[in-house]
């Protein structure tokens, strides 16, 4: 399946500045996959090597890390003859050998002509509580995400013309032309199908070759329980109730009105100073997204962000709707049944293809007077968006933001259709992956 990761791999590729690159992400987002697609179209072969199941292979790492002594080490290993620039070496779940992580440093210093790709779905938690011997400087990093909703229409096509939606979308995104009304419709279908599958590769690929919601939700309990046995695995046994606490409250949280984050709702009597550290175990594990909101519009944003107020959305909203065991006719037809729901998963959507994309993202609220879904950096300078779950017309807060910043337009993403008014941009659910 297409992953738009293999731009920034072949980039890295061909920079004369490229060092080793680490590639992050949360477990099945496609980081193995993607790197053995991407060596087997632009090098001649690829030194693997998984740290996961290979102890033999960490003890390599045991005493020189210079590469002079680590290639022909390798090369045995791997039974491969490891050529400079035709030869990628990857490394794989780079976390379970630190020493392998440190060796990075010497291939960036002594070896700049091998290529090397090192992948990690627990390496921000590693590196932060292990005190890793992380080489700063001397890599180039990447983060895999699950599939955005044009990734996903890309992999779902089944006729000529769903392979010309994306290409659609980003035309219309463009001139704000309204979409033709039989295309509307189909893409919010779409949209709400995506909603349900989410964009984890093995579920878009089930979703593509069956349209089975059910072989896709057992596939979603399985990734689930993997994040579980993770708070396990690679957790304090301090930390580990208190972090599944605070995961299995965020999609509570997401059904309140109020999405804002709050520690008391995890547990009875709950202050940050006891679930701090498991909001940013889940956070460097990428099985969630923080928003933290700010209070005024300068920038730089992150100066004014403040840090009591957030929100916390999952990283793949498949996975949100399965862990609120949200049935898929529930989402495809819209059912009054999901109401208070719809909101927060609705934003959570949004958030994904706005961070995929590589944005930022705050909320802004302002003396409870009105409370905006997302700011973003943009062309334009800071830029407004609100988000709504259907054709509400109503944008009260994107008002009150408006008449105090003055902004150069704003943005409403809804079920509406594309349209450009009273320097209010209106995007179409199904075309958040512009941004």
């Amino acid at each position: 399946m297409y992953r738009k990761i293999s731009n920034d791999l072949l980039s890295w590729k061909n920079s004369p500045y490229r060092k080793p690159l680490i590639l992050q992400g949360a477990r099945q987002v496609g980081k193995t996959y993607s790197v053995l697609e991407f060596a087997d179209e632009h090098y001649d072969q690829v030194a693997y090597v998984n740290f996961e199941y290979a102890e033999d292979a960490r003890k390599i790492f045991d005493s020189n890390l210079e590469p002079a002594n680590l290639i022909p080490a390798l090369e045995v290993y791997t039974k491969k003859n490891i050529a400079k620039e035709r030869t990628l070496i990857f490394f794989d779940e780079i976390q379970r050998c630190p020493q392998a992580l440190t060796s990075l440093k010497y291939f960036c210093e002594f070896a700049p002509e091998y290529h090397v790709i090192a992948a990690g779905s627990l390496l921000g938690v590693a590196v932060s509580r292990e005190q890793y011997s992380f080489p700063v400087g001397k890599v180039y990093r990447l983060t895999q995400y699950p599939m955005d909703f044009e990734e996903f229409l890309t992999a779902a096509a089944s006729s000529e013309v769903d392979a010309e939606f994306p290409a659609m979308i980003a035309s219309h995104f463009k001139t704000n032309a309204p979409m033709q009304p039989y295309y509307h419709s189909h893409l919010l279908e779409k949209y709400r199908q995506y909603l349900v599958v989410g964009g984890m590769p093995e579920c878009v690929m089930k979703f593509a070759q069956t349209g089975n919601y059910e072989l896709i939700r057992n596939t979603q309990n399985l990734i689930l329980n993997d994040y579980l046995d993770d708070m396990s695995k690679y957790n304090t046994a301090n930390e580990i109730k208190k972090t599944r606490l605070a995961y299995s409250s965020v999609t509570t949280q997401l059904s309140k009105k109020n999405t804002r984050f709050q520690y008391k709702l995890v547990k009875s009597g709950g202050r940050a100073s006891e679930f701090e550290n498991a909001i940013e175990w889940l956070t460097l594990s990428g099985i969630v997204s923080r928003v933290f909101c700010v209070d005024t519009i300068k920038k730089p944003l992150e100066n004014y962000k403040n840090i009591d107020k957030f929100k916390i959305f999952f990283s793949d909203v498949g996975l949100l709707c399965a862990r609120n065991n949200i049935l898929a006719n529930e989402i495809i037809y819209g059912l009054d049944s999901l109401n208070d729901f719809k909101g927060g998963m609705t934003e959570n959507y949004v958030c994904t293809q706005l961070i995929r994309n590589g944005h930022i993202c705050y909320s802004w609220q302002s003396d409870g007077e009105a409370e905006l879904d997302f700011v973003i950096n943009r062309e334009g300078g800071i830029i407004p968006i609100e988000v709504k779950s259907a054709e509400n017309a109503k944008a009260k807060s994107l008002r009150t933001y408006m008449q105090r910043y003055k902004p150069d337009y704003a943005i409403k993403i809804s079920t509406n259709n594309f349209g450009f008014e009273n320097d209010i941009k209106t995007i179409p659910l199904y075309a958040a992956f512009c941004l």
